[in-house]
């Protein structure tokens, strides 16, 4: 079962269309029904005979359009045309298409790279302007995006924690979900867990505060796996096994503790210098995520098909549990 790159309906037979590379329901397979991008260059796959001469052209009296050589509508036509090859079948968007998890992973750490040059290569200050969404400067809406990809910059704890939950258990929820809506509930889980958790603090007139980092949209990644597979055994750090739902109720219950206390000493819901409250957000996100697509996961197998972490037998034990890090995030 897939989901039709046009209407968005499940299809239990998909067809794939093979110039562009999507996926379709029987209603809109022809490439004439799903406006292929491919239809436009099929005499010329590669753009080899194309100068943009007939695009700059006006039919009725042949003289050009653009004012110089070619014209401009050629030259635009060219563009597109090269979009819609590097995104059609052999594209390079064609290696992220089913891989959005690996995607969003290699996302999260060129954006740290960048952090590690920012903070300790230029400013401290203008890191905490691009990657950290902060009480005090809500106005920076880019950091609602770029703090879900962010992490601390001193150290590697905090990456590497976010980083194996992500690669261990999201992709259980993409091959379920498809990428679009798995990368569409990934950030958003994690702005409304970042946005949700600055809301608090400034309603309790906290101090002002900062979050950054990848856990909420890995608690709700957990929250869905908790919902679809709550007896799936994990491996806590890798040593202890456990079965999800002990793993991720505890943790959340440990994370309601620490915010009751935080709010009590006016924290904000941040205990330790970690933001608890998000990763509450973040938890009942996916779990009312994964209710909702609860019977998508039972007709596509769920997560139940996958073995995590070196499994053996029918129910090997899976990937280490539970996002988080020290520091000023989330």
């Amino acid at each position: 079962m897939a989901t039709c790159d046009v209407c968005g309906e499940y299809e239990n037979l998909p067809y794939q269309c093979k110039r562009c590379g999507q996926t379709f329901c029987a209603e809109h397979r022809l490439p004439e029904n799903h406006d292929c991008s491919g239809l436009g260059e099929w005499s010329d796959p590669g753009g080899v005979f194309d100068s943009g001469f007939d695009d700059g052209v006006d039919g009725r009296s042949g003289r050009t359009t653009g004012g110089s050589s070619g014209g401009s509508g050629g030259v635009v036509t060219r563009i597109k045309r090269r979009i819609d090859r590097e995104t059609s079948t052999g594209g390079l968007v064609s290696y992220v298409r089913g891989n959005a998890t690996y995607a969003i992973l290699a996302a999260m750490w060129i954006t740290f790279l960048a952090q590690l040059i920012v903070y300790h290569g230029i400013s401290p200050a203008l890191h905490e302007q691009l990657f950290v969404l902060r009480s005090d400067a809500l106005g920076n809406v880019w950091t609602w995006v770029t703090s879900v990809l962010s992490h601390s910059p001193v150290g590697l704890y905090h990456i590497l924690g976010n980083s194996i939950v992500l690669f261990f258990f999201g992709p259980l929820v993409e091959r379920a979900v498809g990428s679009k809506r798995f990368t569409a509930f990934f950030f958003g889980a994690g702005i409304a867990a970042g946005l949700g958790h600055i809301l608090f603090a400034i309603t309790t007139n906290a101090p002002p505060t900062g979050v950054l980092g990848a856990s909420g949209a890995g608690f709700a990644i957990l929250g869905v796996l908790t919902v679809w597979r709550p007896n799936m055994e994990v491996l806590l750090f890798f040593v202890i096994p456990m079965k999800i739902k002990y793993l991720t109720w505890g943790i959340a219950l440990i994370s309601a503790v620490l915010v009751v206390q935080s709010v009590q000493a006016g924290g904000g819901g941040s205990a330790g210098n970690i933001a608890h409250l998000a990763h509450l957000i973040g938890f009942a996100i996916g779990l009312a995520f994964g209710k909702r697509n609860e019977g998508l996961a039972r007709s596509t197998g769920g997560a139940g098909g996958v073995r995590m972490g070196g499994a053996r037998g029918p129910r090997g034990p899976g990937g280490p549990g539970g996002p988080g890090g020290p520091g000023g995030r989330f």
